[in-house]
């Protein structure tokens, strides 16, 4: 959240939510706590009254662009050269590659 908040900027919950592909409630309860902490800040979108954007707070941004803007920064150049398909092939692999090593253990067939 932090990452998408820094280098695409403010974003409503929904958009985050989309982004990360979890529940807006999940979000919006993240950012509530990240809030309370002064890490994150909401406002009225100006466009919209009943929506609320999110932005990382200017104290805070210092610090977390130190902490996050390399590695980010090294990811959208190795995706930039891939088309939007070709992205999303790439995270769908990784996420069945994490799921496949964070499950349950496997044995090979024979072995017990």
């Amino acid at each position: 959240m932090l990452s998408l908040l820094l280098l695409d900027g403010p974003l409503t919950v929904s958009q985050l939510a989309g982004m990360l592909g979890v529940a807006p409630t999940t979000v919006s309860l993240i950012v509530s706590d990240l809030s309370r902490k002064g890490i994150l800040v909401r406002r009225e979108d100006d466009a919209d009254r009943r929506r609320r954007i999110v932005d990382i707070s200017p104290e805070s941004r210092p610090a977390i662009a130190e902490w996050l803007s390399p590695g980010a920064q090294a990811w959208r150049r190795a995706l930039a050269p891939l088309s939007p398909a070709q992205q999303r092939t790439f995270v769908d692999t990784l996420l069945r590659y994490e799921a496949a090593v964070s499950g349950p253990a496997q044995t090979a067939p024979g072995r017990d």
